[in-house]
């Protein structure tokens, strides 16, 4: 079965404003004008080489449209909808932590986003297509129900979690989140939720702050729902590995889900501004052949992906090649460029610190209670 891919051009026209990397441009104070680092040049980058490099010939591409708002109701407020709404359709504003602009326009591109993303699960769930990948923008997995936080401005994955149960016939959902920093949108979205399981690998005390310990794991019926690996900085190849090995592909085991959907940041890569994890190309190429293995096996294939986080243009377009190579099962014959110079990062050992976080969050595997033979609908 085919692989689905979503993009629109006017992803890349969200506005974040002129800017000096997190902050708004101020001369009379010394900040001078430039761009905000969550621009457009990754993702846009990202899609011209998967265009240029012929593997677009091999994804059936899916045409966004608008979230609708019932589907974005489902997990946000309205008034949080209405705020998004109204500093868009102004000169622009920002959507709720003083770190996420909102550019003028950037409501209809964040529901094309939404929508994008439902309409791709929604041919998966149909079986016409297998698996599928969202390059979208703005990014998604840090808004919470009633405000946008790191960059984000609706929560895409949880639209799409909730559409899959209200309107697909899937009720349970993993969300599997690898970028740099916690899902804690996500996480606290579904905190008490035990039909959708949450699972986070993160860089430890980076973005939110104190957000992501292993001690979150979940209230009252969402106790044990909710999964966190905080990874010390500078983890890389093996201690991601392992983490999936031993932590993730085992809670999807327990679980058992009828929908896999991956928050897809790349922005733990051995480059990335935001972060201080190192990952490679082939780092992310091995954790999507682990996560394709466990949804043949648990879900008949479905696996959703949603990009997030991701800011350094020259090397994530490689990330994610390797990841929809290994999503789609064609390849390009385009190497890795940097592969060469990422090298003894990709030949990093396990440290001992890194092995006692993953350890201790296998603890909490336990927690997670396997459904019922009338619960799931494989």
């Amino acid at each position: 079965m085919p692989t689905g891919y979503v993009y629109h051009p006017l992803f890349a026209w969200h506005d974040t404003g002129t800017s000096a990397g997190l902050r708004p441009a101020e001369p009379l104070a010394g900040v001078q004008p430039g761009k905000h680092v969550e621009a457009a040049d990754a993702k846009r980058r990202t899609h011209e080489l998967i265009h240029a490099c012929g593997l677009l010939r091999e994804l059936v591409v899916i045409e966004p449209r608008e979230a609708t708002m019932t589907e974005l109701l489902r997990v946000h407020t309205g008034d949080h909808v209405q705020h998004i709404k109204e500093q868009s359709e102004r000169s622009g504003g920002d959507a709720g932590d003083g770190f996420s602009p909102v550019g003028r326009g950037s409501y209809d591109i964040a529901r094309l986003a939404a929508g994008g993303l439902v309409e791709l699960v929604t041919a998966v769930a149909k079986g016409e297509l297998t698996r599928g990948y969202a390059l979208t923008r703005p990014p998604g997995h840090h808004a919470t129900a009633d405000s946008g936080q790191g960059f984000c401005l609706f929560n895409s994955l949880a639209v799409a979690a909730r559409h899959a149960q209200a309107e697909l016939g899937l009720p349970r959902i993993a969300i599997v989140d690898w970028d740099a920093h916690h899902g804690n949108g996500t996480q606290s979205i579904f905190y008490t939720d035990p039909t959708v399981l949450t699972i986070s690998l993160h860089q430890a005390l980076s973005y939110p702050p104190n957000s992501g310990w292993i001690h979150e794991h979940g209230v009252r019926d969402g106790t044990g729902y909710a999964l966190n690996v905080p990874l010390p900085a500078g983890s890389g190849h093996a201690a991601y590995l392992k983490a999936m090995r031993q932590v993730v592909l085992p809670a999807l085991d327990r679980f058992k889900p009828d929908l896999i959907l991956l928050a897809a940041g790349f922005d733990a890569n051995a480059w990335d501004p935001m972060a201080r994890q190192v990952l490679t190309a082939d780092s992310y190429r091995t954790m999507t052949r682990l996560l394709v293995d466990a949804a043949d096996r648990l879900c008949h294939g479905r696996l959703v992906a949603a990009h997030e986080g991701g800011y350094n243009p020259w090397y994530v377009p490689f990330c994610v090649l390797a990841f929809l190579e290994e999503l789609s099962g064609h390849t390009t014959g385009i190497p890795d460029p940097y592969a060469d110079v990422a090298a003894e990062y990709a030949a990093e050992p396990l440290l001992r610190h890194q092995d006692e976080v993953i350890q201790e969050a296998t603890e909490f595997l336990k927690l997670i209670r396997p459904p019922t033979t009338a619960s799931t609908s494989n």
